[in-house]
């Protein structure tokens, strides 16, 4: 068997270990750092399997799919697939947790930074598969999960999608090939996770809902958002055992408490660092457009924030009249701006708040002093880019972890 690999990254990786395990005469070429455009005119036809990596678009050619598609085609058992714009990773981890205090053989993979096809041979027929969908896993999948949720959908990736519709188009394949005996869970206050609901033939669950207050204050995870997120969880976990929301908080309250208490975050997610000299640091860099910083602002309403902010922009700058209205938010009393982004913030936008920095040491630095100096009430310090990270970094997880390093340092 020929196989080429559309890209060499983590899954990637896994693929070449899975194919080569499983096929004792796979012969395994890759690709990398390739432009899309470039290389779908090639001659492929003497592969048997081509398989994509999630941010290579549809290229459309003979024996085409991807790790994504693959997995759904062999995965023994049901699955519960998550997407969103923001939250997604959050949601996925409190189902992962739910289930796991209902003694449920279950795995967590997908966007969240476990490749699926890592745990395919683990699966039997009784287990439980989360899976975090982004829209480039997506984007031409022709089966759907068990259980889909639609969290908040907004713009984003609009720098590799060719316009928005193409992105909703792409989410919509969480619910579109769903059946009847399926289910949907859908964020209500959102007009597109609405409209891609519709798309499915499965019962629907609307979200958000009251819950018990004894549920909700196990929840560890600061803003309203999180909470959402949580009952997107339980809404789930309920529609795998053919309960209504309602019927499974009754059934499984002590479970669903566990569960939620012990999820504490996902790094780089409105992550608690520390506090010092009275000042809490909060790393946010999975924040990568203006809607997920607005949360984060949003979380804490009662606290004076002084916000590191700025990146590589994804829309030509289109956003950056949001973004301003957004650290506009009375309760923002220090901007701190790196990169592209900040530099243009600073060219466009007149602000006593704004101080422009060179490097995230010195934008660590400055909002330190700066938070210590300005806030009258509880202090925060808050890294959410509302920016991509590849000006100055290799990734997000790399901007994040290098935040991290410099808050641990402080004194």
């Amino acid at each position: 068997m020929k196989i080429l690999l559309l890209g060499y990254g983590k899954e990637g990786q896994s693929a070449e270990k899975y194919f080569k395990t499983h096929f004792n005469d796979a012969e395994i070429d890759t690709l990398q750092n390739f432009d899309p455009k470039e290389i779908r005119n090639n001659d492929y036809s003497s592969y048997d399997i081509i398989i994509r990596s999630p941010s290579v678009p549809p290229l459309n050619l003979k024996n085409e799919s991807s790790l994504t598609k693959y997995f759904f085609d062999h995965c023994p058992c049901r699955i519960i697939g998550v997407t969103a714009t923001k939250g997604k990773g959050t949601t996925c981890s409190f189902i992962y947790s739910i289930l796991k205090a209902l003694k449920k053989d279950v795995y967590l993979v997908g966007n969240i930074g476990n490749p699926a096809i890592d745990i395919l041979d683990e699966l039997t027929e009784n287990s439980v598969v989360v899976y975090e969908m982004s829209s480039f896993q997506l984007w031409d999948l022709k089966k759907s999960p068990n259980v889909a949720v639609i969290g908040t959908i907004e713009p984003d990736h609009l720098n590799v999608h060719k316009d928005y519709d193409d992105y909703l188009n792409a989410k919509s394949n969480i619910c579109r090939h769903q059946s009847e005996e399926d289910y949907c869970i859908f964020y209500k206050d959102n007009e597109d996770s609405k409209k891609i609901a519709a798309t499915s033939k499965a019962k629907k669950v609307p979200y958000p809902f009251e819950i018990p207050d004894s549920v909700k204050e196990a929840i560890k995870l600061p803003g309203k958002h999180n909470v959402e997120n949580a009952i997107a969880a339980i809404s789930a976990v309920a529609s795998l055992e053919n309960l209504s929301p309602e019927q499974f908080i009754s059934k499984q309250e002590t479970a669903i408490i566990s569960g939620l208490a012990d999820f504490r975050g996902l790094p780089h997610r409105l992550e608690f660092l520390r506090e010092l000299n009275h000042v809490k640091y909060y790393d946010d860099n999975f924040s990568t457009n203006p809607s997920s910083t607005r949360v984060a602002i949003n979380a804490f309403p009662s606290s004076d924030i002084t916000i590191i902010n700025g990146g590589r922009d994804k829309t030509a700058y289109k956003d950056l009249p949001e973004i301003y209205e957004i650290l506009s938010s009375p309760n923002i009393k220090n901007i701190v701006l790196i990169g592209e982004s900040g530099r243009e913030l600073m060219n466009r936008y007149e602000d006593q708040r704004f101080k422009l920095v060179a490097s995230l040491e010195e934008a660590v630095k400055t909002a330190q002093e700066l938070a210590e100096k300005t806030s009258e009430k509880e202090a925060i310090v808050l890294m959410s880019p509302a920016a991509a990270s590849f000006d100055m970094f290799e990734n997000v997880y790399d901007r994040g972890d290098k935040f991290k390093n410099l808050i641990s340092l402080l004194n």
